[in-house]
């Protein structure tokens, strides 16, 4: 199965740090991010700070932002200092990479817009840095969520993400 942008995005149950059950169908009527998150790589305490200032104007708009540690090599206890102290509302575990291998994730972070409908929007990047670019100039994840906001589709449906690649195997 390929994942594919403008088609519906794979639902999905996982624990969150509290054990309880989330699935990705209970959110539909709002706009959900997926972010492959990490609490050991740079980059994704990197751009948990600029998601959370973004997060702050798209939470009264029916915004919701599940962060999912699929690293096999992190642990329930790391992933919780890191989540508190990076005011991260919703970490689900996907301890064997179910998920992250249904969404093809590569990196953390790595990103997944779905609107409304339940519809992938976007894939790939929170912005442009890149190994030889380290301050970020766009920032892709804001562009697709604003688009879907003003009730427009995303101009850019698919960047390359960047990051720490996602630890399948201990």
């Amino acid at each position: 199965m390929s994942l594919e942008i403008n088609q519906p995005a794979p639902d999905f149950e996982l624990p969150d740090l509290d054990d309880k059950i989330h699935r990705l169908g209970d959110y539909r009527g709002r706009i959900v991010i997926l972010n492959f998150w990490s609490c050991e790589c740079p980059h994704s305490e990197r751009t948990d700070k600029t998601i959370m200032s973004m997060f702050v104007q798209w939470r009264a708009q029916r915004v919701v932002m599940l962060s999912i540690a699929s690293n096999r090599s992190e642990n329930a206890e790391a992933l919780k200092t890191a989540a508190d102290a990076r005011r991260l509302r919703t970490v689900l575990i996907d301890a064997q990479c179910f998920v992250a291998d249904i969404y093809e994730a590569q990196t953390t972070p790595h990103v997944f817009v779905i609107d409304r409908e339940g519809v992938l929007r976007y894939r790939g990047a929170i912005d442009d840095v890149t190994f030889r670019k380290r301050i970020p100039t766009r920032f892709f994840l804001d562009l697709a969520v604003e688009s879907l906001l003003a009730g427009h589709l995303p101009e850019l449906t698919d960047s390359p993400a960047y990051g720490c690649t996602i630890v399948r195997e201990v």
